[in-house]
């Protein structure tokens, strides 16, 4: 997670660090390459990880007592098989039900806290407050997943956490059932038969996500445009647009991630002042997403997918 964005306030940047990408997007790098069906690696141990932000891991055995500091990492992690493994979660990581919810940190790691759990791997997605040197010191591995900027890096992250793990051959499963599923949900919606537009609102100050980020992608991938793309001169990927300016944008498609964080709902919206004349609103095309489905890279991204993909479809079929 990128801790340098300047938020308006800590509720939009805890909702916002999950996704910070400063990578254009092309359709092209939009569209994932099929992961390799060969046999994965054996889960023999020791393993070297090259993780996404340059580093080198190894692991010498496979892990015991694992503590994850991320929620996505803690959904790939129960998705693979390895939640038996896994002693301790931030306390931001709420999914599964069954995962080991504690008041550790992801934002300000406690390397005395995190200790007491013995661990023998730590999952996270920054060196944040110095976390790695400082479970260097307590011989305890750290291994670092940064904010995926595509879906390859998801599915890429959910093959090492496979490897870290002792469970490469479920991670692969689960990368393989995520491409199709994804393929899938893409070719339900087809080519429009006129240009789509869509509003993705982070918080009700009207901080929205651009094509630039892993949110962005999957708006890319059914085919739809973006309107806070025309607003990425004042923020390449979360830019903080005005009330003014969706009103006139109109887009076809509102997806409300505030659901949680501010409440927010189709009444809501269409009791702003001028709502009631976007496109979205009249037509009751305002999407209520779960705002930690909609923040994060892990194995629920098909959930979001679909919901948005059975939106698109409507909207065609009603013309």
């Amino acid at each position: 997670m990128r801790r340098h964005l300047k938020a308006a306030s800590a509720k939009l940047a805890a909702k916002l660090i999950p996704f910070m990408s400063a990578v254009v997007l092309s359709a092209a790098a939009c569209q994932s390459a099929p992961v390799s069906s060969a046999t994965p690696a054996s889960a023999a141990f020791p393993v070297v990880i090259h993780s996404g932000d340059g580093s080198t891991l190894t692991i010498d055995h496979q892990p015991r007592r694992i503590v994850s500091l991320s929620p996505s990492a803690t959904e790939m992690l129960f998705a693979i098989g390895a939640g038996k493994q896994v002693v301790a979660v931030d306390e931001q990581s709420n999914y599964p039900r069954t995962a080991p919810v504690t008041k550790l940190s992801g934002f300000q790691p406690n390397i005395e806290a995190i200790a007491g759990y013995a661990p023998d791997l730590v999952v996270a997605s920054d060196d944040t407050g110095g976390l790695v040197r400082g479970l260097q010191s307590v011989s305890t591995a750290t291994l670092l997943e940064p904010a995926a900027k595509t879906l390859d890096d998801s599915y890429t992250q959910i093959l090492q956490l496979g490897r870290a793990t002792g469970h490469p051959t479920e991670a692969l499963a689960l990368v393989t059932k995520l491409q199709r599923d994804v393929a899938a949900i893409v070719a339900s919606v087809g080519k429009p038969r006129r240009p789509l537009s869509v509003y993705h609102e982070l918080d009700d100050t009207y901080y929205s996500a651009t094509s630039k980020t892993f949110i962005g992608q999957l708006y890319v991938l059914l085919g739809l445009n973006n309107i806070a793309d025309r607003a990425a001169g004042t923020a390449p990927d979360y830019p903080q647009l005005s009330s003014e300016f969706i009103v006139a944008a109109s887009p076809d498609l509102v997806v409300l991630a505030d659901t949680k964080c501010c409440k927010q709902s189709l009444q809501t919206v269409a009791s702003r002042p001028g709502w009631a004349s976007i496109a979205a609103v009249r037509t009751g095309e305002v999407v209520q997403v779960d705002d930690d489905v909609a923040s994060r890279w892990g194995p629920r991204v098909t959930d979001f997918l679909r919901v948005i993909a059975a939106r698109v479809r409507e909207i065609e079929q009603r013309g």
